[in-house]
């Protein structure tokens, strides 16, 4: 084991001249918190551009310097510590004030060895207890790392090059499931407009979930489903709490597998749900019940998910700072009703589809990488 600082060098980044944001051309890419964090979203690790570029003469009077291609960059300040976003820099580049870069010396540690052993750490516990978190260099300097030959440890990063490989074509597959059904939605359902069978959303679907105290013995132990905990655009439940483990006290909507749920905040995001559960959701959601024979709980999501339904939304009048969907305007929303044999096809489709997403992310939450990389950083090894 030695320590970090005997093998790299850290280097702090410098707060970007408010002059010159925007510049989307330039010598060098002057790299935010926001650009790494998009290239790990994107299930990247190396990054070569960002959303700001600054020239060598600006840099040169402002006496500021890049860092070196191969550089692991990270969040050095605030929440986004958290959040545990690494990338490693695949040309010269400078870097803002709220990021560090770790410069590995490559005599000693290979770079995408080091990149993984710094994805492996929870560096908000070295951020020290501070009202705003912060990374400082002397506490980073002195994290241990075990540190093999060389060959060995381009053999253990090899290793998790193939682990990440794996992880990334899961996470595409995913993303090409959730568009075919998209592009199927829009295919079987064209004339959600038209003149022909005009319902109201009201007539086709309930709001009867009943509120309850959260606090009660039969409730405290349900899932809590907010806003938050619904990815945009695809539907995706995340990981959530319990009623107890938020220590909720306000009522909250109870539902079951029957309901779709749809957040009523910030209509845009596109955020609705369908559970394989009973749980409490948040006031600020909706759950929807289909009524029977007239729709089905996939076809409801996927409308509820689609740009049809989204550009009704925003011609309604903006009442808040933060924009919501009210009851009324939610079941007054109009379609041209498709044959309910045609909308059960449909949810043939999204079950298949989305019981094959759910194995691969389970296969994804397995965490071969990280379990990989548990092992190889071990301090037993």
């Amino acid at each position: 084991m030695v320590k970090l600082g005997s093998i790299g060098e850290f280097k702090a980044g410098f707060g970007f001249p408010i002059e010159y944001q925007g510049k989307k051309e330039g010598d060098y890419p002057f790299a935010k918190v926001g650009d790494i964090s998009a290239v790990v979203r994107s299930g990247h690790k190396n990054i070569f551009h960002a959303g700001n570029y600054i020239d060598k003469d600006i840099l040169r009077n402002l006496k500021a310097k890049t860092i070196p291609k191969g550089t692991i960059v990270f969040a050095k300040i605030g929440e986004a510590i958290k959040q545990n976003f690494r990338a490693v820099t695949t040309v010269e580049m400078v870097i803002d004030n709220n990021v560090m870069g770790l410069v590995p010396d490559n005599n000693l540690v290979d770079t995408n060895y080091l990149f993984y052993f710094m994805r492996s750490l929870d560096l908000y516990q070295f951020s020290g207890a501070t009202t705003i978190p912060a990374l400082r260099k002397s506490m980073l300097e002195n994290i241990q790392i075990p540190l093999p030959p060389l060959s060995e440890q381009k053999r253990i990063a090899a290793i998790l090059d193939k682990a990440d490989s794996i992880r990334q074509k899961r996470e595409q597959a995913i993303k090409l499931a959730d568009d075919f059904l998209r592009a199927t939605f829009l295919e079987m359902f064209p004339q959600l407009d038209d003149c022909g069978n005009r319902v109201k959303l009201g007539d086709i679907v309930t709001l009867d979930a009943p509120m309850v105290d959260p606090r009660e013995d039969k409730f405290i132990d349900l899932i809590h489903i907010g806003p938050d905990r619904i990815e945009k655009n695809t539907g995706l439940l995340l990981s959530a709490l319990t009623a107890r483990e938020e220590n909720l006290i306000s009522k909250k909507f109870l539902f079951d597998e029957s309901y779709v749920l749809y957040s009523k905040i910030r209509p845009y995001l596109k955020k609705c749900a369908i559970p394989d559960f009973s749980g409490l959701c948040s006031a600020d959601m909706y759950p929807v019940k289909p009524i029977a024979n007239k729709t089905n709980r996939e076809f409801l999501w996927q409308l509820l998910l689609s740009d049809f339904f989204t550009k009704y939304t925003e011609t309604l009048p903006d009442r808040a700072n933060i924009p919501k969907l009210n009851r009324k305007e939610l079941l007054n929303f109009e379609i041209s009703l498709p044959p309910f044999s045609l909308q059960e096809n449909y949810r043939a489709i999204v079950q298949k589809i989305n019981n094959t997403k759910s194995i691969m992310r389970i296969q994804s939450n397995n965490d071969l990488l990280n379990r990989l990389t548990d092992k190889l950083f071990s301090k037993d090894q």
